[in-house]
């Protein structure tokens, strides 16, 4: 079924009772396979009383993302660990570690190869990576790495922006620029990166940039800018503002499920395709809560099969909005995100692990 999901053109196409049986099924699947062959979770599973078969999606077992932090999870042998990929954080931080297998891989780079090609199209542009060459080790990647080679596959003639310092290459950029005078161009880079050091850079040096009828994609680093008091509109407007760039998409994703991105549409919502899923839990009972109430978001997806990571309550605080009635025609879940949560007492299968 998985194979269906990641041939159609629509990723975006299943009504939800549909949608929802298909992916218990799969996440049931997952569940029995990760609880055998890897022992800690197989543990948290016991030692929580869990039942490894959802009779709906709401009872399938969670993890807590910052278990990745704490200990390896995985549930192939290490001979078969292709890349190994780190969240990112600042230094001293702990990171977490996802294993990744080629089959794993492969359905990552697929889903994410169906779910920008909806927005994209088919075409692929010059691109401009708004950051500076990173990809040095090719088996293990930061969750910044892992992004910038992802996304990578649906542009051409690729520029980095930046120099080693993180300074803007206005020479490179000139010439890449007339190259390609007329055409529309791909952008690519993360939330923060854009704001410092191409947006900021720019309007301190004084020069403009004409990129407009361009494509930017961007994700992450929004806490950066949420302490700055710069909100999504905000962000967008000075964007179009000092640089033309019209077609702004927010992506929101994690390391921990990477592959099973959240695109964000013309209405600004954040859309769960058909091999993914998104649910909302108050964040102290974790029971789920209804539509237009915020809480802790969980996200499912049938694609890892390397690690337990296709349930995750994560750390971020969202709202559903609604479901198979967005006006910009895809189906599925839409919600926003509205940030980080305080760092607090770990609870439920990660408050169990520590006892285990």
């Amino acid at each position: 079924m998985i194979e269906q999901l990641l041939t159609q053109d629509n990723p975006y196409r299943l009504e939800k009772e549909r949608k929802a049986s298909i992916l218990l099924q799969e996440l049931n699947q997952l569940t029995y396979f990760h609880s055998e062959n890897c022992h800690p979770y197989q543990q948290i599973l016991y030692k929580t009383n869990t039942d490894r078969s959802a009779s709906i999606l709401e009872e399938v077992p969670f993890l807590p993302v910052q278990l990745f932090k704490m200990l390896p999870l995985y549930s192939i042998p290490q001979e078969e660990h292709f890349k190994v990929l780190t969240s990112s954080g600042t230094t001293g931080q702990q990171v977490s570690q996802i294993y990744i297998d080629r089959t794993t891989a492969q359905l990552q780079s697929r889903a994410l190869n169906v779910i920008v090609r909806d927005f994209l199209g088919t075409q692929r542009l010059p691109m401009i990576i708004i950051d500076t060459d990173i990809m040095k080790n090719r088996t293990k990647f930061s969750a910044r790495t892992a992004g910038t080679i992802g996304f990578s596959q649906f542009g051409r003639n690729h520029m980095y922006l930046f120099d080693s310092e993180m300074n803007i290459n206005w020479e490179q950029l000139g010439l890449f620029l007339q190259r390609h005078e007329g055409q529309p161009k791909l952008l690519f880079g993360f939330t923060f990166i854009i704001w410092e050091y191409l947006l900021q850079a720019s309007r301190r040096s004084g020069k403009r940039i004409d990129l407009s009828g361009s494509v930017l994609i961007h994700g992450g680093g929004w806490k950066k800018l949420q302490e700055q008091a710069v909100d999504n509109g905000t962000f967008k407007r000075l964007l179009y503002e000092h640089f033309g760039i019209s077609r702004i998409y927010n992506y929101y994703g994690m390391v921990e499920q990477v592959g099973s991105i959240f695109m964000e549409c013309d209405e600004g919502y954040l859309h769960t395709p058909d091999f993914a899923d998104v649910l909302i839990r108050n964040p102290e009972t974790l029971k789920p809560v209804s539509f237009g109430e915020t809480g802790l978001i969980q996200v499912l997806s049938v694609l890892p099969k390397s690690y337990p990571g296709h349930s995750l309550l994560t750390e971020d605080v969202g709202v559903m909005v609604g479901e198979d009635n967005c006006t910009c025609g895809r189906r599925g879940k839409y919600f926003h995100v509205h940030g980080r949560i305080p760092k607090a007492e770990p609870r439920g299968c990660s408050d169990t692990f520590s006892k285990i």
